[in-house]
This record gives structure tokens, C-alpha cells and sequence, in this order.
């Protein structure tokens, strides 16, 4: 029986690395589309999106199976509950992905998307998901705790991207609209970042018992 629940729960590190993969690639494809001005990768990113929920359900439905099915002992119980809600900030990162390729779709001045850190933004955004992800199926509890503090590159990232932004409206006012684009581009970023905290604080719950929130 036991190997039986062992079998599962691999299943379900693969499912989450799946979903986690698919996150990086939405979040990815959305910023990439944003700098090129790609309105291809915006419709893969909403493809993306689409697989990142099916993703949520599959894995739903392993938890479901590993709850009822079998006999979760307490550390089990904590790393079933942590997945579950690890997969529900991974569909906001994918919805917020879709988001900035909705805006994406929309910004086409190049010359100003170079002036800005948003790409930087990004990949340390993807850093988070990936490490966070990472954390819990090596139940790493450093690395989710790294996760954390590494929180505060992505906030100063989109405060630098802020102050840019501001620094443009007053260059030309012209920008005005599409500097608002751009930040909330960069808000949405935050927010991916705020998300992989959540998932490293679920992970760390997951191994010690104990949640900060």
C-alpha cells in the first residue's frame, strides 16, 4: 500500500514540474511578445494559460485520489494540502502571464521598452517560480526559504522600472499611456513574484509544520 501512495505522490512531483515549466514558458512568452511586439506568442500564451488550468485539475484530482484512496500519514497529509495550494497560486501566475499578454498586444513602441528594466524583471520572476517549484520536489528547505528573500530583488526591480517610467512621462508626455502599460506589466510581474513566495511558504510548511501566515 505504501508503495503504492509512494508511486502517487512521484506522480504528482512530475505534474507539478510539468505545471511549473508551463508557467515559465507563459511567463516567458508574454514578456518576450511584449519587447518583440509578437502578437503570435501573445495567442501561445493564452494556450499556455489554457494547459497551466487543465494542469490545476489533473493535479486536483491526484490530490483527491491521495486523500481518499490511501492512508496519508501527518507529513504526508501536509504535502498533499501545500500542493494543493501551491497549484492555486501557480493558475494566477498563468492568468497573470495571459495578462501582460493582453497589454502586449497593444504596446509596439520599442524605442521605450529598452529604456527599462522589465526584462530583468522577468527573469528573476521566473528564477522565483522556478526555485520555489524546485524547493518542493527536492524538499529543498533552503532553497524555498531563498525564494523568499529573493522577493525583494523582484520589488526593487519594479520600483526601478517605476522610477524609470515616471522619469519618461516627464521626458515626454506622450508616453503617458504606454509608460501605464508598461507598469502594469511590471505590476503583474510583482505579483508572479508574490505568488512564488506563497508556493516556497507552502513548501516550508510542507517540510517543518509551520506556515508564517
Amino acid at each position: 500500500m505504501r508503495n503504492r501512495f509512494d508511486s502517487q505522490l512521484e506522480k504528482l512531483n512530475l505534474e507539478l514540474i510539468t505545471m511549473g515549466a508551463l508557467c515559465e514558458d507563459a511567463i516567458s512568452a508574454s514578456v518576450k511578445a511584449m519587447l518583440d511586439g509578437d502578437d503570435a506568442l501573445c495567442e501561445k500564451v493564452f494556450s499556455t494559460d489554457a494547459e497551466i488550468d487543465q494542469k490545476e485539475r489533473d493535479i486536483e484530482a491526484i490530490c483527491m485520489k491521495l486523500l481518499l484512496q490511501q492512508q496519508p500519514v501527518a507529513r504526508d497529509l501536509r504535502v498533499i494540502s501545500s500542493a494543493l495550494k501551491m497549484i492555486s497560486d501557480m493558475e494566477r501566475i498563468g492568468d497573470q502571464a495571459s495578462d501582460i499578454a493582453e497589454i502586449a498586444k497593444f504596446i509596439k513602441n520599442s524605442d521605450v521598452k529598452s529604456k527599462i528594466h522589465i526584462k530583468d524583471m522577468a527573469q528573476s520572476a521566473i528564477k522565483m517560480v522556478t526555485d520555489s517549484v524546485e524547493s518542493f520536489v527536492k524538499k529543498d528547505l533552503e532553497l524555498a526559504r531563498a525564494v523568499i528573500q529573493y522577493d525583494d530583488r523582484v520589488d526593487n526591480l519594479f520600483d526601478c522600472v517605476k522610477d524609470e517610467l515616471v522619469r519618461l512621462i516627464s521626458e515626454d508626455r506622450a508616453n503617458g499611456e504606454f509608460c501605464i502599460d508598461l507598469l502594469m506589466i511590471a505590476k503583474y510581474l510583482e505579483r508572479i513574484g508574490d505568488h512564488a513566495v506563497n508556493i516556497a511558504e507552502w513548501v516550508e510548511y510542507s517540510i517543518t509544520g509551520t506556515h508564517e501566515n
